[in-house]
């Protein structure tokens, strides 16, 4: 089975946004970041229930993957579809994010 996945324009203005605070400091880690965002999805495409429960949200359709100092958030949608949700800081409480105040 392969899955669709979809990053929502919301989690592409998250990148974004991260890939700009992150440049301030260095142009090299900023590419090597948001390329990791990219890339740790990837499992998600045989493996869709690879990532852990939220504990915040209490619901078995919402998962998060971790990179780094970041949470990657999606939805699994149907047996066929993920949609990427957010990238958020780990430290950040994610009640802070839009996407689920």
């Amino acid at each position: 089975m392969v899955v669709e996945i979809k990053w929502t324009s919301e989690v592409l203005d998250d990148i974004e946004n991260i890939a700009q605070f992150i440049a301030k400091d260095s142009e090299h880690y900023t590419i090597l970041q948001t390329e990791r965002f990219f890339e740790r999805t990837i499992i998600l495409v045989s493996h869709p229930l690879a990532g852990s429960l939220v504990p915040e949200l209490k619901s078995k359709n919402i998962r998060q993957l971790m990179e780094g100092n970041y949470r990657i958030i999606y939805a699994v949608v149907s047996p066929y579809r993920i949609d990427i949700l957010t990238v958020h800081h780990r430290k950040r409480l994610l009640s802070s994010n839009p996407q689920f105040e």
